[in-house]
């Protein structure tokens, strides 16, 4: 399998917290290249050596960067769509610049190249008991009953193949009942609020940091022959923007949150502003490590009987209010 090298830019403040959200996106191997850890190298008086070769003492002037390296398959593409969001989540809460610049850049490899290449792995794949999803690219000629959810995710997260996405679905689809209204939060390419309403919800709201997340969410909707009054992407971060936590302001039956656990925690409160009394809260894009932590958060704020749904280091979790 070829792999593409990811640089990440951040400073010197921002490696421990970037390391950590690229880990809860369930990258575990990280290459860092710091100024200052270098500088205080060279600084170090009982250090011993006679020739350090220009290369390396170029480090003491290098931009702190951060380097990942993914597969060249849908799941890398996953996974870059999701460092993205992170790193606009990021930005968001760090108004000083104190992070650096948080912008992730392909190593060898064209946008459009990256863009396209795993198209080839990206399959019809049958998800719980009543869902087919497909690309537009792909056939799917069966006469099973299933309903096909066709996904063109462009940049964005979200194509049923990952983990996260799946345990999500098959928790809504046993959890959704006829005429349910639906809050997607971190929609990324749609799949679960679009699955919702294929499913029986009489509508939904997504919601992404992204601004291309809700553009595409938007144009998977009408592929699947969603009208517009049904469905309704927004752009922006509830946690910081308090007009459009207004806009989205409602009680929802369900809300979906396929996110990572931090975001999750953070955003607790808001479950509980936006959630129907006997209402179902679906999360996940949650490290199994860290399940305990979101569903105590959760709990705290009055959520109850967590079920979950545990696949290979990924948990997502159904609560009711």
């Amino acid at each position: 399998m070829e792999w593409t090298e990811v640089n990440i830019y951040t400073a010197t403040a921002g490696i421990e917290l970037l390391c950590a959200k690229l880990m809860d996106i369930g990258i575990k191997g990280f290459v860092i290249k710091d100024a200052e850890d270098f500088n205080e190298f060279l600084g170090n008086k009982n250090g011993q050596w006679d020739y350090i070769d220009e290369d390396l003492l170029g480090l003491s002037e290098c931009e702190t960067t951060v380097t990942v390296y993914l597969p060249g398959n849908e799941q890398g593409a996953d996974m870059l769509a999701s460092i993205r969001s992170m790193l606009a989540e990021m930005k968001a809460y760090d108004t000083s610049g104190e992070y650096g610049r948080l912008v992730a850049e392909l190593s060898s490899i064209r946008e459009e190249d990256w863009a396209n290449n795993w198209k080839q792995y990206f399959k019809p794949l049958k998800v719980g008991e009543k869902l087919v999803i497909k690309p537009s690219w792909e056939e799917y000629d069966s006469d099973d009953d299933r309903i096909i959810l066709e996904i063109d995710p462009a940049s964005s997260f979200g194509t049923g193949q990952h983990h996260t996405t799946r345990l999500c679905l098959e928790l809504l689809e046993k959890s959704l009942r006829a005429g349910d209204r639906v809050l997607d939060m971190g929609c990324g390419s749609g799949i679960l609020s679009i699955g919702a309403v294929l499913l029986g919800a009489s509508g939904a709201v997504a919601v992404d940091i992204e601004e291309n997340a809700a553009a595409t969410a938007r144009e998977n909707a009408a592929k699947n022959h969603i009208p517009p009054e049904k469905y309704t992407a927004y752009y922006g971060n509830i946690l910081t923007d308090a007009k459009l936590a207004d806009i989205i302001d409602s009680k929802y039956d369900v809300i979906t949150a396929n996110i990572v656990a931090d975001v999750l925690i953070a955003m607790k409160d808001y479950f509980v502003r936006y959630l129907r009394d006997g209402g179902t809260l679906i999360v996940s894009g949650i490290i199994e490590e860290r399940m305990d932590e979101v569903v105590s958060a959760l709990e705290g704020v009055g959520f109850r009987s967590p079920e979950a749904n545990v696949k290979e280091g990924w948990a997502a979790v159904k609560l009711t209010r």
